[in-house]
């Protein structure tokens, strides 16, 4: 019983990690893009191919820093890449 409380007890705090400010950076050869900025663009792309910003429910990411690109996929339908 007492693992289950701990447990619970876990669950219910507020903060750490999971709430935690986060900043993801990927360097690869001198080059370096944060996540938000790889976000921005992938929307800016994704916006010009005509997919509307509210209809964006899902977004997949696949950093390939040595091709220098970055791919997505948004709502399991429409792909793209972006320069890295």
């Amino acid at each position: 019983m007492a693992l289950k409380c701990s447990v619970e007890r876990a669950s219910e705090k507020i903060g750490g990690f999971a709430t935690a400010k986060k900043n993801i950076t990927i360097q690869y050869q001198g080059r370096e893009r944060s996540e938000e900025n790889l976000l921005q663009l992938i929307k800016r792309d994704a916006l010009s191919k005509g997919v509307p910003d509210d209809e964006i429910a899902q977004v997949d990411v696949y950093i390939k820093p040595e091709e220098q690109q970055v791919f997505y996929v948004i709502n399991k339908e429409v792909s793209g890449q972006i320069a890295f």
